[in-house]
């Protein structure tokens, strides 16, 4: 359960800042942009630091490497699943929420990666050290 809500809040996250309906911050922005100055900086702030805690924890527990692997693990299914014909990618739609699930997944795999490594090897993950 803990990777499925990490997962999701990486989704919500990266569907509120951008997807292909207005129901989107990038959307709301280029609409409202002169009367909500004010309210589209916060909204703007708190999806950055959403987006920091995400990458940052994403980038100590996988690193680049690992963020490319799952990147290209997820781009070998699609291409899997559309060689078969079960995905078809001329709908540009479809093709925004594949990336929105696909920049999702790295960053929700990024973020329970410790935990999975924790439980599978039993050795923890030890990145500050106080003295």
């Amino acid at each position: 359960m803990g990777f499925l809500l990490r997962w999701l809040i990486a989704f919500v996250l990266i569907a509120l800042s951008y997807n292909p309906t207005d129901w989107n911050y990038a959307a709301w922005v280029s609409r409202t942009w002169p009367d909500q100055m004010p309210l589209a900086v916060l909204l703007g702030l708190l999806l950055l630091v959403g987006y920091i805690i995400y990458l940052r924890a994403t980038l100590r527990s996988i690193g680049p490497f690992g963020m490319a692997l799952v990147a290209a693990v997820f781009g070998a299914l699609i291409w899997v699943l559309v060689d078969f014909g079960i995905v078809r990618l001329t709908d540009p739609g479809i093709n925004t929420w594949l990336g929105i699930l696909a920049l999702s997944l790295v960053l929700g795999i990024g973020l329970s990666w410790s935990i999975v490594r924790r439980k599978v090897s039993g050795q923890a993950d030890v990145d500050d050290v106080e003295d």
